[in-house]
């Protein structure tokens, strides 16, 4: 391959992200253009540097991985994600995957399963290491896949209280055709097709006593 995967990674410890850095940097097919510590810095070098892959922890002090990762797919979606962390649980697992990782590797794996999850993400498949993959059960992922994302979550509020598509893009800094995406999906995955739908759900699941802020 000599077409070169130019990665950033995002990790709020020095000593991991330079310990990850050092080990990509022994690969000729692969450049790491940058390492940021939090998911406000991620955003923002996403959008200048554009990186083909991300590598993102889950827990950081000001925006956290899985907002993070959502931004950065709503404006890049062609940034391919992945979920470096610590956490093998099933529940950070389909989180991770629900708001658009295309894969998830627990930080004590060996260095080069790294390397080999990239080439996957790059290849266009979805990518789970060993720890992970045995953690999360194939009637779980199927749930993961249709569960609301925590953006998603943040746009049935907004819809819920009455706003029009213009008035969310507004309140919430994005495009009208971002928040018409999202209200589809919404609308797909809850399987209901009106306006009053989606706020008699928001009101029976409690999404209206929710906080469901974005950044």
């Amino acid at each position: 391959m000599d077409e070169i995967t130019r990665v950033l990674i995002v990790d709020d410890h020095p000593m991991v992200a330079e310990g990850i850095q050092s080990i990509l940097e022994g690969y000729s097919d692969i450049e790491v253009i940058g390492a940021v510590s939090g998911g406000r810095d991620a955003i923002e070098a996403a959008g200048v540097l554009v990186p083909d892959v991300i590598l993102m922890d889950l827990n950081m002090p000001d925006v956290g991985g899985l907002s993070a990762t959502e931004i950065i797919l709503e404006r890049q979606p062609d940034t391919r994600i992945l979920v470096l962390s610590m956490h093998d649980s099933p529940e950070y697992i389909s989180t991770a995957l629900s708001h658009g990782a295309v894969g998830y590797v627990l930080k004590d794996v060996q260095p080069e399963e790294i390397k080999t999850a990239i080439d996957a993400v790059m290849r266009g498949e979805r990518y789970l290491c060993t720890g992970a993959a045995g953690s999360l059960s194939p009637q779980k992922d199927g749930e993961a896949r249709e569960a609301l994302t925590g953006r998603e979550q943040t746009i049935l509020l907004e819809l819920a209280q009455g706003k029009s598509n213009k008035e969310v893009a507004l309140a919430l800094d994005i495009s009208v055709r971002t928040v018409e995406t999202h209200r589809k999906n919404i609308k797909r995955k809850l399987g209901i097709s009106s306006t009053a739908g989606l706020t008699r759900y928001a009101l029976e699941h409690g999404v209206l006593q929710g906080t469901g802020r974005g950044i």
